[in-house]
């Protein structure tokens, strides 16, 4: 397994940055906790953290995580 997979975070807690949409009692981390989603897509250049935080966030939801790639 790639060192990046294996480095990913495994809870909201461990993934870095965005704190002032995924801290606590903040919109995306309570929607998160609540389960509300009908679909997002996250957008922005090579290592971000975009699919980090989808796999998060499947993993913490009931959702279903599908990777597209545009390119």
């Amino acid at each position: 397994m790639p060192l990046a997979a294996r480095m990913r975070p495994r809870c909201l807690n461990e993934y870095i940055g965005q704190r002032h949409i995924l801290g606590e009692g903040r919109l995306l981390r309570r929607a998160i906790e609540a389960d509300r989603f009908t679909s997002l897509i996250f957008y922005g250049p090579p290592g971000v953290g975009k699919t980090s935080l989808a796999e998060l966030i499947a993993r913490h939801t009931s959702s279903r995580f599908l990777n597209l790639s545009g390119v």
